[in-house]
């Protein structure tokens, strides 16, 4: 349970060797010990990360996750809580994709869609339906500010984080009352791996400050958070910029 001071006892991170779900179990271990279950892809890097956080103070247990491949999302879940409640759990399922390919590559950018939007929407229906069972948790949806209007520069990108930004605003409506909640997050660019090799944009942020925000996210019991902050007004300006202007802007 997450206590009266907002401290976590249980943290799953779905995706979790992203570099903002790590840094958010950093964070939350600068707290107190807590449970970390780490769903990835069966890699040297899940390996490096659960020997990580071990050190921190973790317990790490370790469940393969295939978001291409998701055969049973409520396995999962069942899995992960297994060893006891999850009190959040951190989607962080996506890729960024090489926007040039895509546009000649139909099945690459149905892959890309099965990951960054149809992995997500399974595995917080199943989140949902655990956590409205064990009457508590907070699902954290890592969306992104690219889904507020899809850009020529990444349209098959922002529009699967378009989807799933919807999906999860939708299921913290459908959750309001039951204890459960969600807050969505809606960082811009990071650095981190995903990023890595990319021009930086304006308002550039870090793994380590997402992480900051979902913990306080978590705590004030928000449905959504910009970080930065500033993201919230840039993008409601671009969002509601007439088409013929929005064309003629080079991003």
């Amino acid at each position: 349970m997450i206590d009266a001071l907002g401290s976590v006892g249980s943290l799953l991170l779905v995706g979790g060797t992203s570099d903002i779900a790590v840094a958010t179990a950093r964070r939350y271990l600068q707290e107190r010990p807590l449970r970390v279950v780490l769903a990835a892809r069966d890699s040297p890097r899940r390996a490096a990360v659960a020997e990580e956080l071990t050190g921190l103070g973790a317990t790490v247990e370790v469940l393969t996750f295939e978001a291409e491949h998701l055969d049973d999302p409520a396995g999962l879940v069942a899995a992960a809580a297994a060893g006891g409640d999850v009190d959040v759990a951190v989607v962080a399922v996506g890729q960024l994709g090489d926007q040039e390919a895509l546009a000649d590559d139909p099945v690459a950018a149905a892959r890309l869609a099965r990951v960054n939007y149809e992995a997500p929407v399974a595995v917080g229906t199943a989140l949902a339906a655990h956590m409205r069972r064990q009457g508590h948790g907070v699902i954290v949806a890592l969306s992104s500010v690219a889904g507020e209007r899809a850009r020529r520069s990444n349209y098959v990108y922002g529009s699967t984080k378009a989807g799933m930004d919807a999906f999860f605003s939708g299921l913290g409506d459908a959750l309001h009352g039951s204890g459960v909640s969600v807050l969505v997050v809606r960082p811009g660019f990071v650095r981190s791996r995903m990023t890595e090799g990319l021009p930086e944009a304006p308002l550039a942020t870090t793994p380590e400050a997402v992480a900051e925000a979902i913990v306080d996210g978590v705590r004030s019991g928000r449905h959504t958070v910009w970080v930065p902050g500033a993201f919230r007004v840039v993008m409601s300006g671009l969002r509601h910029l007439p088409r013929p202007l929005f064309r003629r802007l080079s991003i």
